[in-house]
């Protein structure tokens, strides 16, 4: 008998209120999630997809919707649910936040999946096809044996980055991250060979390793990472290549060099703070062992390597004041970090932060599941023992205009070619910046005076000598050697 086909509708919804990464194309990452799901699915299904990084989204038919969200993007994936199950059209829920809150998630969805799906979702899908889905699967934590290729023919639209995770689980629990709740505590790494297999199907000219911890602290993790690192050079995978690690990264040069070699370009690093209570108020408990005073010699051996730092800085823990705030963004500056990830402390569902934060009332904007929206990293929705919500807020607009500015960015486009001696490391970090100025300073970007541009340019004002000398050197780097690389960055082969 002949397998009736059925339509699948995968969405990636983001939010009315803020963008966060789809404020541009270069920083809206595909949602590799449903490429996996996608991957598990079976053939007589027909899949489609929906990113509103860059098509909002519009009814079309279905059989079934499944979306996925991050906290922030949660209320607009209720909306879109709505819209489905007010046709009779079934959904089902998955990701980090369906994890952390499914009891709220299933007043909002036919069916609830979660933790990691490669188990539950062909589950789901016989009872599905039996007419008799349960309104919860626990998926927990699976062998990576049973993670799949994503398929990568769902992702039409032009996404600048491929992504790839090598590895699942963090055990470091740090108070504000969601990760080891979702994840397990446990590194579970992929075979190599089967990673380097993956790696060679991707097309894009740059590369996001989405690891929490590309090189983590177990015993191999060394050997691991540099047979990753040859093996990309061996098998000619040419990619510029962004990855997240640990302050441990820095510690062995071969490592260093290797990763180098194969590609890196520019390294997330989750700093976090630069004083011992800092670090004390997030459980950050490598970067205590270590030591605050071990970061500068740590970014001068990456940058020896000509790879570039993306220095992760959290702003609004428990002891953090005015002073405190504008220390930090001191530090920022002159440390050797060369794009800027500045957030405000968020106390995201599920973590140690958020329900100590909800058990002494901390918490202002808890009006849920509407208040979700705010949950970007971007707006305050608690205050500090020395700052209200709303002084937190406004002392960040002050430090993110002060290191967003275009005559900053500019800055620090030549201290990166000057640590570094690496051309592509300057501008990708230089786009870097930009578009996470936009994402921070988004409320201002107007063209009413006092505002900024996209370009993080005041509206009014003469442009600062600095900014007019410095747009001869980057012409001319321009027409010497960058216009083939910005063509290729924006993906254009």
């Amino acid at each position: 008998m002949a397998i009736t086909t059925k339509k699948l509708l995968l969405i990636n919804p983001v939010s009315r209120s803020a963008q966060g990464l789809a404020c541009d194309p270069s920083s809206s990452f595909m949602p590799l999630g449903l490429g996996i799901i996608a991957a598990l699915t079976p053939e007589h299904w027909e899949i489609a997809f929906i990113d509103e990084s860059f098509e909002e989204f519009a009814f079309r038919p279905a059989d079934l919707v499944g979306i996925t969200a991050f906290t922030a993007n949660a209320p607009r994936a209720y909306e879109i649910a709505a819209v489905f199950r007010a046709q009779g059209i079934y959904t089902v829920m998955g990701g980090i936040h369906a994890s952390m809150v499914p009891a709220e998630a299933a007043q909002y969805f036919d069916t609830v999946i979660t933790g990691e799906a490669e188990v539950v979702w062909p589950l789901f899908l016989s009872d599905f096809n039996d007419g008799n889905p349960a309104t919860l699967y626990e998926g927990g934590v699976v062998p990576v044996e049973k993670i799949p290729h994503p398929r990568r023919d769902i992702f039409r639209y032009p996404y600048v980055n491929d992504l790839i995770q090598t590895s699942r689980g963090c055990p470091m629990g740090c108070d504000f991250c969601s990760v080891t709740l979702m994840c397990g505590k446990k590194y579970r790494e992929r075979d190599v060979e089967d990673v380097l297999d993956e790696l060679e199907e991707t097309t894009r000219p740059l590369l996001f390793i989405i690891d929490d911890h590309l090189v983590n602290n177990t015993r191999y993790a060394r050997e691991r990472a540099l047979k990753l690192f040859k093996g990309m050079v061996g098998r000619g995978i040419k990619k510029l290549w962004l990855g997240q690690a640990s302050i441990n990264f820095a510690d062995d040069d071969e490592v260093l060099y290797w990763a180098a070699k194969s590609g890196c370009t520019l390294i997330l690093l989750g700093i976090e703070g630069e004083t011992t209570q800092a670090l004390r108020d997030v459980n950050k408990r490598l970067n205590l062992k270590r030591g605050v005073d071990s970061y500068r010699e740590a970014f001068r051996k990456i940058h020896r390597h000509g790879i570039a730092i993306l220095g992760a800085m959290i702003f609004g823990m428990e002891s953090d004041g005015r002073q405190e705030l504008l220390n930090r963004r001191d530090f920022i500056l002159r440390s050797g970090i060369d794009a800027i990830q500045a957030s405000i402390m968020t106390p995201l569902p599920g973590t140690g932060l958020f329900e100590r934060m909800t058990a002494q009332n901390r918490i202002v904007l808890n009006n849920f599941p509407d208040d979700w929206q705010h949950y970007h990293f971007m707006q305050a929705t608690m205050g500090t023992a020395k700052l209200s919500r709303d002084e937190l807020q406004a002392i960040m607009d002050e430090v993110w205009l002060s290191m967003y500015n275009k005559e900053n960015l500019r800055r620090m486009l030549f201290r990166t070619l000057h640590r570094t001696r690496n051309l592509k490391a300057a501008y990708w970090v230089y786009g870097a910046n930009h578009n996470y100025g936009r994402m921070t300073l988004q409320q201002k970007i107007h063209n009413q005076p006092g505002g900024i541009t996209r370009n993080m340019e005041w509206n009014s004002g003469k442009r600062s000598l600095y900014l007019r000398f410095t747009d001869y050197l980057l012409t001319l780097l321009y027409a010497v050697s960058w216009n083939s690389m910005v063509e290729k960055f924006r993906g254009q082969y």
